[in-house]
């Protein structure tokens, strides 16, 4: 198929508004939608690239339309089909960045969708390679039919693999996440612990193959062999497209299981809602009625809630037996419903399935810290209110714990002091401590600085004299005049626990 296939499709009722001759008979071999501002990471050559231009408002400069556009045409892309339902038009700074950079844009209007536009360029690929000869084929004839057949049958990812490869002998073969979790595998294929898998796949350990389908980092499917032989490039790329077909078929099924988990999400938040609506919303999603359940909230530094959904349902899809619902809240936040058991409960080694999944996720983009926070269980859909709120409070301890590297809180891990205040906001932190503390909340003296050494010493052994005068190598009578003078400035009573309890905790605030 070409870019300008695409303006001969009536149904899409796509306008031309730049391309020359050279560019509209390039070769799509994909399609993506993305609406980040610096897409470079997510695209593949020869793709044709979605945008609803949300990424752009009437007040930005020309630099932030060239980068994006700057991005595509290094990447390769086909074409940019840019939306008009965001701004009412494309803009024209949009059309003058493609004409410099040559990268062929058409404008799809508000009533045509992007979903339509990937199934229509999907299919037409299969169909191009039906009536292709058959010597442009590495897959046999009859090979072929059956797979054609198994798509329209709706047939699982196992059922295809073995009769893509069975005419090879039935070689070992996986069809992986990103993650290492795997989709499907061929009969001779011994089980692939997760773990070894996305080793594998970073190392590129035998043959791996990225099968077309969402470009997030966390959505990736790959056609995986152990041997570096097995079977001929041409066979495998043919069998990846097969998969890539089975996978955009399943595509309407998903966005309908998060626009449910939307719904159920919107009722949670409310806070009052009414228990049979909460109950049909669960139906929905596929939960059951009872619980008791869990909220799981996830979240990327620098705002990218639709792919922290993807990052949470894949951590998620880790636990098959637990029941899910994953979308996102009206606030934005990527959150999950999970019927609770193995994959958000606390083992007895005091982590959870989620948090051993994290370090999986975090590999696919290293360079973006992944939280999430997780709630204790509730028993009812009444209580999944209070569950939002613990997961709030146990995901920004989990940020406050680890700021620049991913991390699982649950607030069954809230079991000290220090990680309970953790969730506290910093602003919060930082006005207890300076108030509790007074005059030594910053330190600004040598004098300060010392006595916020002794007070730490001091409370660290229990409130021991001996001890904190040997470990700071001073008289013990000095040790009582320091403490004389911490008392003073700080309008606390050391020789109480209350007293104690609120110095420690000023301590950990700063």
């Amino acid at each position: 198929m070409h870019v300008h296939d695409l303006l001969q499709l009536a149904s899409l009722d796509l306008s031309l508004l730049w391309g020359e001759g050279p560019l509209l008979t390039r070769e799509v071999g994909g399609v993506t939608a993305t609406d980040l501002e610096d897409p470079t990471r997510f695209l593949q050559p020869g793709e044709l690239v979605l945008s609803g231009l949300v990424w752009w408002t009437p007040g930005d400069g020309r630099a932030k339309v060239d980068r994006f556009v700057s991005a595509l045409a290094t990447a390769g892309a086909a074409a940019l089909l840019a939306g008009e339902e965001t701004h009412g038009k494309v803009p024209e700074v949009l059309v003058e960045s493609c004409r410099e950079h040559g990268v062929a844009l058409l404008a799809v209007p508000a009533h045509t969708t992007f979903r339509a536009i990937t199934e229509a360029v999907y299919l037409r690929q299969w169909g191009d390679l039906s009536r292709r000869p058959t010597d442009h084929y590495a897959l046999p004839e009859n090979v072929r039919t059956e797979l054609a057949g198994l798509l329209a049958e709706d047939a699982a990812p196992d059922a295809l693999l073995d009769r893509a490869f069975a005419h090879l002998g039935g070689p070992a073969c996986y069809v992986l996440t990103a993650t290492g979790r795997e989709i499907a595998r061929t009969p001779a294929a011994p089980v692939l612990p997760a773990g070894r898998a996305a080793q594998d796949l970073r190392t590129a350990a035998g043959t791996s193959l990225r099968i077309d389908g969402d470009a997030g980092p966390y959505d990736g499917w790959f056609l995986h062999l152990p041997g570096a032989a097995d079977a001929p490039p041409r066979v495998l790329h043919e069998i990846a497209e097969v998969i890539a077909q089975h996978r955009h078929h399943s595509a309407p099924r998903q966005l309908a299981r998060r626009r449910a988990a939307k719904e159920l999400l919107a009722l949670a938040d409310t806070g009052g809602a009414d228990g049979a609506a909460l109950e049909t919303a669960l139906h929905a999603c596929g939960l059951p009625a009872t619980g008791p359940y869990r909220v799981v909230i996830a979240a990327l530094d620098g705002d990218e809630p639709g792919q922290a959904v993807s990052a949470l349902a894949e951590a998620l899809r880790h636990s098959p037996g637990e029941p899910f619902a994953v979308g996102r809240l009206p606030g934005g936040e990527a959150a999950a419903v999970v019927r609770a058991g193995t994959a958000t409960g606390t083992g007895t080694d005091g982590r959870t399935p989620l948090a051993e999944v994290w370090p999986a996720l975090h590999g696919c983009r290293p360079q973006t810290p992944l939280h999430a926070g997780v709630s204790g269980p509730v028993a009812s859909a009444e209580g999944l209110n209070s569950a939002l709120d613990q997961a709030r409070y146990a995901l920004a301890a989990a940020r406050s714990a680890a700021p620049d590297a991913a991390g699982v809180t649950s607030v069954d891990d809230l079991t000290t002091l220090g990680a309970l205040l953790a969730g506290v906001p910093a602003e919060v932190r930082a006005a207890f401590s300076s108030r509790v503390l007074g005059p030594l909340a910053h330190g600004g003296s040598a004098s300060h600085r010392m006595l916020l050494e002794t007070l730490e010493v001091f409370l660290a052994q229990h409130g021991s004299w001996a001890r904190t005068a040997e470990i700071l190598h001073l008289h013990v009578n000095t040790v009582h005049y320091r403490v004389q003078r911490i008392e003073t400035l700080t309008g606390r009573d050391l020789s109480r626990l209350d007293h104690k309890l609120d110095l420690h905790a000023a301590l950990l605030c700063r």
